[in-house]
């Protein structure tokens, strides 16, 4: 796979997809970003954003988050996906960014994958929302990397790589949104497959 036939496929998944809100988009406060990043891990971004609008409504603030009640965001995230552990998580990733960096989000992949509930993929998908060079790898982008053939690989650190190999740093920020909204714009698991082999005869 060269990177032109690579860009004119991520162009033409870009011209498919459905031009939706994610769920990390348009908060206009990093820690909100990084907070909504983490609920909506393993969660329809449909779902994850009026929950997290809901959730920041009430505590509007870094610091308020962090002495929220686990019982009181609970509440807030009926609905979510493992609504249990992403409750603890957001107080205790608020807690960190109050203790360790004085509410400042840092925007560094090592130390943002120490706090609570911040893997890999949302780290990096958090960078990117900053313009850092990052790839955040998700269910959406294993999946179609491997039906375009731009990776071989199931593993979502080794996509990464092949992927921040295959696009020049300039695009990296460009992958995941774009490969994303395609994936929810088109649910249907035939017709996505229908599509995305059109798309491999891309020259």
């Amino acid at each position: 796979m060269d990177f032109k036939r690579a860009k004119r496929q991520l162009s033409e998944l870009k011209r498919l997809g459905e031009d939706m809100r994610l769920a990390a988009e348009d908060w206009g406060a990093e820690w909100k970003c990084l907070i909504a990043t983490i609920m909506s891990a393993q969660s329809r971004d449909e779902t994850t954003i009026p929950i997290a609008e809901s959730l920041f409504s009430k505590y509007n603030s870094l610091d308020k988050l962090a002495k929220a009640s686990y019982a009181d965001v609970l509440k807030v995230f009926s609905g979510l996906n493992f609504n249990k552990t992403k409750a603890k998580n957001v107080i205790a990733c608020a807690s960190e960014l109050i203790e360790k960096y004085n509410g400042r989000i840092p925007h560094d992949l090592d130390k943002l994958i120490e706090l609570a509930g911040v893997g890999r993929k949302t780290a990096n998908v958090f960078l990117s929302e900053y313009g850092k060079d990052a790839i955040g790898v998700d269910t959406h982008l294993a999946y179609i990397s491997k039906k375009l053939g731009w990776t071989k690989n199931t593993n979502p650190h080794k996509i990464e790589e092949d992927l921040k190999n295959l696009f020049p740093k300039k695009v990296w920020s460009k992958v995941n949104p774009t490969v994303v909204r395609f994936g929810k714009r088109y649910t249907s698991r035939k017709l996505k497959d229908q599509i995305l082999d059109e798309i491999n005869k891309i020259g």
